[in-house]
């Protein structure tokens, strides 16, 4: 305890001077479920009775916005400041402790995760027990521990314990300040015993890992990891921008690459969503049928992925025989348990169309928040479910005319009853499963609002048809029959398709998707296979994305805005680029954004001037001063050092992606490069060449260590980019081996170009991105300027001119224009990314155009005003 009072004597201060009289204001905290850090807080408000709004966020989110790392808990004072301190808020609310003191609160909280381990002893010091059990018996103390680990003990803290960077050595403290991102600022220091380790393990060389044996059909194998793996169907008619292309199916490749590498067997399976009202509304576009569309935009699909390189086992599509039987199949097993109820619905019908309107193709203002954008099935700004007809304001997005409501006899499945069954498969699998935050929340909020029936059917006529005979004009509803179409293609590639999705025991599911598909993903598909009763594999582990942008906007294909997978390979830039740049802004935890100058940045300084130039040169150094073999090495200290430092990257790189952490995993790639061009700087091998034995047998050293560096940092970036992989393995004349030896098991950097080893012709492996071409490349795809205002479409603005003045609708954008100038001016105030308030503000503006229209004024272009310095 005098150690703790010690430690705080300066936040003690701070808090006295800056923050006297702060408790009586308005306080917000900050805290996330399962983070031990917030025991101690949530402890000390409750026994001092201090009034503060408390809200639980995710591990990543950054609330201290000046912080280059998440910091939880944090406290929000009443006049602006913040603390990111656990025992700085405890100091400031505990100013007049009474049962138990500040130093018992903190030190309780800190030990928590290993005293309330009842397999853990302390010997002969069992007066902490006492005094540990004396604290945590304090009402204060065992609501905290109610809130943060909702009651599931320490495995609740499973989840933010593993997004935590491993330990560091105590060097650290002597050497630089500690960075919380393991990834990219911090210096990873070693010991002694683990630079004699790394070498040990460097000098067992490769061993003879066979190379995995894929052989089509892939199937489950006894004693072995057996991974299967989706990707969200994409619709058929559309073509693919960069967001969906990270979202699911690169995102998935990546893993899938990955777990070959480890050797788990792996069955990769995707393919074209083409049934739905989306469909049938192409083919009326392009003057064909609903099959010609799906013939057309699925050799579509199939080509931009092959481009970019997405290392499917199998691409099908969803208008096959297979999905038929298969989602038949499970409709009827759904009936037969009860699982299907009748009911009369209203729907909007759009009779300018002539065609019952599908959710997605009717748009209005949401009910619950006044978003004017709302689909017909949920709203993007309040995440809340609709049934079409209760948008206000509704329009056919086809015609933009005002639909009707129309009655029509629908079946539905019967989410309700099988809410319990659901709940209990979820707490398993959420817990003992990797699922992204946005995932849980997502599906949290389903659950918490209660499961409503939800309709199976539609009045359409391309879709699977419903067997059912008082039902027989219908088709099966899109989100009910597309998830079905994994079980589909996966038939259509092997007859014995049961032994993946009949096999929960054996297999891992992993989906991939953006977040806007969870609850489908979810709730919804689940709830069909736990009726269906019929032994189905559940998903295990539920990949989610966020959301890509393109600049400061959304991509829009009519606006000519962003780049589609159809265009990239037009820009002379390779898909390894591609893949590289949408991996390293991958939208993990937040939305994130596709910018020309960034990826411009990016190729130049990580991939050109960091990754290749060390490469390159290790590679040149054989080549040049060894004439093509690697010379013999002579490990010193510094040299085990580097091994170490490298094998501890690797360490990082397995753990990140074996938790589909894809992103972060990249930036240690990057780490390794940095080891190796800083190794050379220092060393200088060019020079060391020229001298003595002494220096000539270091400079040897060097570049043969610099060159394994190159060997396997090719191994560990075939998952991104896999081209450039293959050429640095060819250009180093890698063994084969060297691919697996590095990655399965525990994971080791070992020397796998030995002394006497003959490389290949060595090249460089990327070309600079100018200024020049990116700025006309971002030209080229920024969208035309529409004549009219593009927030409003010209529809919408003939309809205004006739209509006149709407007040009703005037009334609820003056709200929404409100809210949204609220949240601009809070970003701003918060100083979030710039791109992040263009987003805001460009939908702000929208709104004001919105209203103008609303209120009967005329939109007349105005000119641009100079910004002000």
């Amino acid at each position: 305890k005098a150690l703790l009072f010690s430690f705080c004597s300066e936040l003690q201060i701070c808090c006295r001077l800056l923050f006297r009289g702060a408790v009586n204001g308005q306080m917000k905290l900050f805290v996330s479920e399962g983070n031990p850090h917030c025991l101690k807080v949530l402890a000390a408000l409750e026994l001092t009775g201090v009034k503060c709004d408390v809200q639980y966020v995710n591990h990543e989110e950054k609330v201290v916005q000046f912080l280059n790392h998440p910091a939880l808990p944090a406290l929000l004072l009443p006049a602006g400041q913040q603390l990111f301190s656990a025992n700085a808020i405890c100091r400031l609310v505990l100013s007049d402790p009474e049962a138990v003191s500040m130093a018992d609160i903190v030190l309780w909280g800190a030990l928590h995760p290993i005293l309330s381990d009842s397999s853990f002893t302390l010997g002969e010091h069992n007066s902490v027990k006492t005094w540990f059990d004396r604290v945590a018996a304090v009402h204060s103390c065992q609501s905290a521990v109610q809130k943060v680990l909702q009651g599931k003990g320490l495995q609740a803290m499973k989840s933010y314990m593993q997004r935590q960077p491993a330990p560091q050595n105590s060097q650290c403290r002597d050497a630089q300040p500690c960075n919380n991102n393991p990834a990219e600022e911090r210096q990873h220091f070693v010991s002694e015993e683990e630079c004699e380790a790394a070498a040990l393990a460097w000098n067992k060389g490769l061993s003879s890992c066979p190379a995995p044996d894929r052989q089509h059909p892939i199937l489950p194998q006894e004693g072995k990891r057996n991974v299967l793996v989706t990707s969200a169907l994409p619709y058929v008619n559309n073509v693919p921008h960069l967001g969906n292309i990270i979202g699911c199916v690169l995102s998935a490749d990546v893993f899938s690459r990955y777990g070959r590498l480890r050797g788990w067997n792996m069955l990769f399976v995707c393919g074209t969503d083409e049934y739905g009202t989306a469909t049938e509304n192409k083919a009326r576009e392009e003057g064909l049928t609903p099959q010609q569309i799906c013939d057309k935009y699925h050799a579509v699909h199939s080509s931009i992925y092959s481009w970019f390189q997405i290392d499917f086992d199998f691409f099908g599509r969803t208008t096959t025989e297979k999905q038929t039987e298969i989602a038949q199949n499970i409709f009827w097993r759904l009936h037969k348990h009860g699982y299907l109820v009748e009911d009369t619905v209203e729907q909007l019908r759009c009779e300018n169309c002539q065609r019952f309107l599908a959710d997605r193709f009717v748009e209005g203002t949401c009910p619950h928040c006044s978003y004017p954008e709302a689909r017909g099935d949920q709203c993007d700004k309040c995440g809340r479910l609709i049934n079409a007809v209760e948008l206000r304001d509704p329009q056919c997005k086809v015609c933009r005319q005002t639909p009707v409501i129309r009655s029509s006899k629908h079946l539905f499945l019967d989410l309700p009853k099988l809410e319990s069954q659901l709940e209990q498969w979820l707490e398993k699998s959420t817990s003992t499963g990797d699922w992204t935050t946005n995932a849980k929340q997502i599906t949290h909020s389903w659950i918490r609002d209660g499961l409503k029936p939800r309709c199976i059917t539609r009045d359409l006529h391309w879709g699977t048809p419903v067997p059912h005979p008082d039902f027989k004009e219908k088709v099966f509803y899109v989100w009910f029959d597309a998830p079905i179409g994994y079980l589909s293609i996966t038939a259509n590639y092997t007859s014995e398709w049961e032994r993946w999705w009949k096999n929960p025991l054996q297999v891992e599911l992993y989906n991939f998707m953006a977040k806007d598909n969870v609850p489908f993903h979810s709730v919804v598909f689940p709830c069909s296979l736990l009726g269906a009763q019929d032994n189905y594999t559940l998903v295990n582990h539920l990949v989610a994305t966020e959301y890509l942008n393109y600049e400061d906007t959304k991509f829009s294909k009519s606006r000519g805005t962003g780049v589609f997978g159809d265009m990239a390979k037009d820009t002379g830039i390779p898909s390894d680029v591609w893949r590289f740049y949408l991996l390293y802004v991958r939208p993990e935890g937040q939305d994130s954004a596709f910018s020309w100058a960034d990826m411009a940045m990016k190729n130049n300084s990580e991939l050109l001037n960091n990754l290749g130039n060390f490469i390159n040169r290790a590679g040149m150094f054989v080549t040049k001063f060894f004439e093509g073999c690697v010379p013999v090495m002579e490990l010193q200290r510094e040299d085990k050092e580097l091994l170490a430092v490298v094998g501890w990257e690797l360490q990082q790189y397995i753990q990140l992606m074996d938790k589909v952490k894809i992103r972060d995993a990249l930036k240690h790639i990057l780490n390794i490069s940095r080891h190796g061009n800083q190794y050379i700087q220092v060393n200088q091998p060019w020079k060391k060449i020229k001298g003595e034995e002494s220096e000539r047998l270091r400079a040897g050293t060097v570049t043969g260590v610099a060159v394994n560096i190159a060997c396997l940092l090719s191994v560990m970036l075939l998952p991104y980019m896999p081209l450039v992989s293959q050429i640095i393995r060819d250009q180093l004349n890698a063994p084969q081996s060297c691919v697996y030896t590095m990655l399965q098991g525990s994971g080791t950097f070992v020397c796998s170009l030995s002394a006497g080893h003959r490389i290949g012709t060595v090249s460089p492996l990327f070309q600079k991105l100018e200024a020049e071409q990116i700025e006309a490349l971002k030209k080229r795809f920024g969208g035309h300027t529409p004549s009219t205002p593009a927030a409003a479409p010209a529809a919408a603005i003939k309809v205004a001119a006739v209509e006149g003045v709407d007040s009703e609708k005037a009334e609820q954008l003056v709200k929404a224009v409100a809210e949204q100038g609220d949240k601009v001016r809070a970003l701003k105030a918060q100083k979030a990314e710039k791109d992040v308030i263009a987003a805001e503000v460009s939908k702000l503006l929208e709104l004001k155009t919105q209203l103008a229209l609303a209120e009967g004024k005329n939109l007349e272009p105005t000119s641009k005003k100079g910004k002000k310095k």
